[in-house]
């Protein structure tokens, strides 16, 4: 029987593939708001020491480098491979830049060579404006989307644009106030044959032949569960919504939004390798993966009602649960995962043997980064696990069991009479987006019938 929820015991075999076609649906939702919020941690970590000209440059490299590689894999994955505008806006659609509903875009496809979108929601300037800052919306909504637009609609065909109708700075104007403006922003997309092709990232080659890049999903071959669709080989649906998808098609999605998350962190790497040097670097992505690791735990632990409980009742199982589903460790092919409960109090966690161990950057759990015949991976470090475990549980501490070149081992344990472990500081600086606190509505049942495949 697939689980609706996580209640009751552990299930250390639990996979992606033992969870309800609506389960899936609200844990895909959550993946793609948990790796698009990966960027409230590591941009502000890069802008305290290198200034906005540093958080621009490093905001432009990950997404540029990494965004066509994860389109021209979802294109595969969901059977949507073209050169059109309708394959930019299915794109769109399955991308972790643009989280379901806290930004909320929605489109209009005129023809295959020009089509419109626009943000009824943008979470991410609602964070910028916050701040109180119009220099930093412009840097987001100019400096920053120009390039990584562009860069996305190219991973379709390299004469494909994405240029603004209208777009923040919201500013008072024709028409009343300009922070009640509605949308956020307008785009057009379009098919410019005049247009000289961008050139590439320069990390666009080694992030394309990263092992991470080229792992694969699982597949569980059959769906578990009637309804919805398998791919997305179709027609454009401009009201797409997770609850279209099949069984099937959702386990692989869950996994592929959470490498698309893996590869922004791999982008992310790159950039301060090559602006920092390798000390900056790993220090940089160290915090940032720890916040990601933390904030992830804040998200999947809402979604299965572990906030709810009082803090005495949050024992080792509870942790246990949100491993298994945080989207930091899926799918297994880039880290293989594996939480055993020992007893109330402890569980161990395995991790290695995926694509992660085979780059020649090394994963953020090894505190080290760079060329392995160099400096290596240096020591491994529980800091990350640890900040994970007491977001659900501050009682939780977290140690280094084992170290190999074939993987890692922690334990954690959950000590009632330990203190309270206090919040780290990377969470707090996602606790700086609206994004941390945002709540999903679901806006459509699951799709009942099949489509003929043919």
């Amino acid at each position: 029987m697939l689980r609706p929820d996580y209640r009751g015991p552990f299930d250390p075999d639990l996979t992606l593939a033992s969870l309800s076609r609506q389960l899936l649906a609200h844990l895909g939702r959550e993946t793609l708001l948990i790796g698009h919020l990966f960027d409230r941690v590591s941009q502000p970590l890069v802008a305290m020491g290198h200034g906005a000209e540093g958080y621009t440059r490093s905001a432009i490299d990950e997404w540029m480098a990494a965004s066509p590689v994860y389109s021209k894999r979802m294109q595969r994955l969901m059977g949507f491979e073209g050169r059109d505008v309708g394959t930019v806006f299915k794109n769109l659609q399955l991308d972790i830049g643009a989280p379901h509903q806290f930004m909320d875009f929605q489109f209009r496809l005129d023809s295959p060579e020009y089509g419109e979108f626009w943000l009824c929601h943008c979470g991410a300037l609602l964070d910028v404006e916050k701040a109180g800052s119009e220099r930093g919306v412009r840097i987001m909504c100019h400096d920053i989307e120009d390039p990584t637009f562009d860069a996305t609609a190219a991973a379709t065909h390299p004469r494909m644009v994405m240029r603004p109708i209208h777009r923040p700075p919201r500013i008072d104007g024709e028409g009343g106030n300009g922070r009640d403006r509605w949308p956020h922003c307008r785009w057009k997309v379009f098919l410019a044959e005049e247009a000289t092709p961008a050139d590439p990232h320069p990390e666009l080659e080694a992030v394309a032949a990263s092992a991470i890049a080229n792992a694969a999903v699982w597949d569980p071959g059959v769906s578990a569960e009637p309804g919805g669709f398998d791919d997305y080989a179709g027609p454009f649906d401009p009201h797409l919504q997770l609850e279209d998808f099949s069984h099937r098609a959702l386990v692989r999605l869950n996994q592929e939004f959470a490498l698309q998350a893996q590869l922004l962190i791999h982008s992310y790497q790159r950039s301060q390798i090559r602006h920092h040097g390798k000390n900056e670097a790993r220090d940089l992505v160290r915090r940032a993966w720890t916040g990601f690791l933390a904030l992830g735990a804040v998200r999947v632990s809402r979604l299965l009602g572990i906030e709810a409980d009082p803090i005495e009742e949050r024992r080792i199982e509870a942790v246990a649960k949100v491993l298994q589903l945080h989207p930091a460790f899926q799918p297994r092919s880039v880290l293989e995962l594996r939480v055993e409960v020992a007893d109330s109090e402890r569980c161990h966690v395995s991790v290695g043997g995926g694509a992660a161990f085979d780059d020649e950057i090394p994963h953020p759990l090894w505190d080290g980064q760079g060329d392995r015949q160099g400096d290596g991976r240096g020591e491994p470090h529980a800091d990350s696990l640890a900040a994970l475990a007491q977001v659900v549980n501050p009682r939780a501490r977290c140690r280094v069991t084992e170290a190999s070149e074939q993987g890692l081992g922690f334990e954690i344990h959950v000590d009632p009479g330990a203190p309270a472990a206090p919040e780290p500081p990377e969470l707090g600086l996602a606790r700086m987006s609206g994004g941390l606190g945002f709540r999903f509505e679901q806006r459509r049942l699951l799709r009942g019938e099949v489509r003929e495949q043919g």
